[in-house]
């Protein structure tokens, strides 16, 4: 049934995108449904990674051929075409999951660079990383479910912006992983035509991205010179302090003028949400990924908004800004108080989609690969499954478990005590600095789990976990900030019992981390006396 229900939501939602996408391309082609009854010149052609005998009816093709294995360093062409034409929808998959057929890994979504040039220009209207174009960042997969992009089950990539050109179109993915690109299936459908109307304009987006956010300035979306419409912005946001990091408005400049005759109320609002955002994916805007509600360090939030029936108009040029202002936690700021007026040193990427007429401004460089990527803020980090085998825990079984959850730590550590008193598992790490720290465990919550109390060189760290959840889910348990003196440190997490609900106590222990805190906590010192033993703390 749930096969079915799927089928049944996707079919829907193509059939919705197909006939409400956008509204700069005149004719049938991506307008409304009374736009279908009128027959407009035109010939549908498509080009994909199947490669056809084309004087055999019954030719089963073969996509083997062009795409099973990309090398890293690679340009695979998805489309090379010859106009006039208008490109109406682009679809593509390929495997990242643990596979038979990925044993030795695969590139994600954010190593991997789609470029489109438009007739014959040197330089691509469109250069942003393939899960970022279709609203899934951080390399990570995650549903979409809009107008002019659905991501069905986090795994098909489907793409309905209408993307008109004059003389050719060339559509590529540059593997800049190292490691291959595998099983990629691509479509691209397109109509062509014989011409195409003066005020027509070129579909662009662009990849921007600032780890953290440059202080004293407002983030960069876009930075477009000419005449077109603005269509839609991804942001990707990812703390690096507790608190909400959504105050700052967007700001929007359009033709040159020196204040924004554009500015909102708040970063939640532009991706019309209210009072800060939720998991959620609509026609217009959402937000596929949140990995956690808690306003956390390392909170990661990616959203999208579509400006399909609202374009913002420019005639000579558009500059696109959000504020990075938010809340900030009492030992981040000078009146040792926790307010909601601060600027945050947060790390953000971004997308932004547009029509104009003529070539593209260049403002800012794709990173590579290997910089797109968040850099760590864990300053000790011990996996899970390092405490495989006695005597790092009780009696009982003990394996590790791999999958989708746990693809970055190559499995967690799931063991079954066999009794509560067993359920005991010790993790040693050192500490080489004394700076301010949080200490975070990440543990999977599942219906057969236990709750366990963290214990830090036999001090009780906060309230008891409870790892009971009835969907399985993998988790951060943010336990305490403080300023750990140098040497030898070791954590026991110990069964006390388990929910009433649940059908065991076990526990699955991916990693336990100490997360840094901003350099401002280091420098305003206001804990560096507090003796985390006697008094602990968790800023939120």
């Amino acid at each position: 049934m749930l096969t079915v229900h799927r089928s049944m939501r996707y079919c829907f939602w193509v059939c919705f995108a197909l006939v409400a996408t956008t509204l700069v391309v005149p004719g049938a082609f991506g307008q409304g449904l009374e736009k279908l009854t009128r027959w407009e010149e035109g010939r549908s052609m498509r080009t994909g990674s199947n490669v056809w005998n084309p004087n055999d009816l019954y030719d089963r093709g073969n996509n083997l051929d062009r795409s099973d294995r990309i090398e890293a360093g690679e340009t695979y062409v998805l489309a090379d075409l010859k106009g006039p034409g208008v490109i109406t929808h682009i679809w593509l998959t390929f495997l990242q999951e643990p596979h038979f057929w990925v044993r030795d890994g695969a590139a994600d979504p954010q190593e991997m660079l789609l470029r489109i040039y438009w007739d014959g220009r040197e330089k691509p209207d469109v250069e942003v990383p393939v899960g970022d174009f279709f609203a899934n960042c951080f390399g990570r997969r995650m549903e979409v479910i809009s107008t002019p992009v659905i991501v069905e089950d986090a795994d098909s990539y489907n793409c309905f912006w209408q993307m008109p050109f004059r003389k050719s179109a060339r559509i590529e993915i540059v593997n800049q992983s190292k490691k291959p690109i595998r099983k990629l299936y691509d479509n691209v459908d397109w109509v062509k035509k014989k011409s195409l109307p003066e005020n027509t304009m070129y579909f662009c987006a662009q990849y921007n991205q600032e780890y953290p956010a440059a202080p004293g300035k407002d983030y960069l979306v876009l930075d477009a010179e000419g005449k077109g419409y603005y269509v839609g912005t991804v942001l990707a946001v990812r703390t690096r302090s507790p608190s909400w990091f959504g105050e700052g408005d967007e700001k929007i400049y359009i033709d040159g003028e020196k204040l924004p005759s554009i500015r909102g109320t708040g970063t939640e609002d532009y991706f019309l949400s209210a009072w800060g955002l939720k998991t959620n994916s609509t026609p217009y805007f959402g937000v596929p990924y949140l990995n956690q509600p808690d306003r956390i360090v390392g909170q990661m939030t990616c959203s999208y908004r579509w400006h399909v029936q609202d374009p913002l108009v420019f005639s000579k040029g558009i500059r696109v800004t959000f504020e990075t202002f938010g809340w900030m936690s009492a030992d981040e700021n000078k009146e040792h108080e926790p307010h909601s007026w601060n600027e945050r040193e947060d790390d953000f990427s971004s997308v932004a989609f547009w029509y104009q007429k003529g070539p593209t401004k260049k403002f800012t460089t794709v990173p590579p690969a290997e910089e797109r990527k968040l850099p760590s803020l864990d300053r000790v980090l011990v996996w899970g499954k390092d405490a495989l085998g006695s005597p790092s825990h009780g009696p009982g079984k003990a394996r590790i478990q791999t999958g989708a959850n746990y693809l970055r730590s190559g499995g967690q550590l799931l063991f079954h005590p066999n009794r509560v008193k067993d359920g005991w598992i010790d993790y040693t790490f050192e500490v080489k600095e004394k700076e301010p720290l949080r200490l975070v465990l990440e543990l999977t919550r599942a219906n057969d789990y236990g709750i366990y109390q963290p214990i830090l060189n036999g001090v009780k760290i906060g309230k008891p976990l409870d790892l009971y959840r009835p969907e399985t889910d993998l988790w951060e348990f943010h336990v305490m900030d403080f300023w750990p003196a140098p040497g030898q440190y070791t954590l026991r997490l110990q069964c006390v019992g388990k929910n009433e609900d649940s059908e065991g106590d076990s526990i699955g222990v991916n990693s336990v981390r100490l997360r840094e805190r901003r350099p401002r906590v280091k420098a305003l010192g206001y804990d560096r006396d507090k003796d985390w033993r006697k008094e602990q703390v968790l800023y939120k």
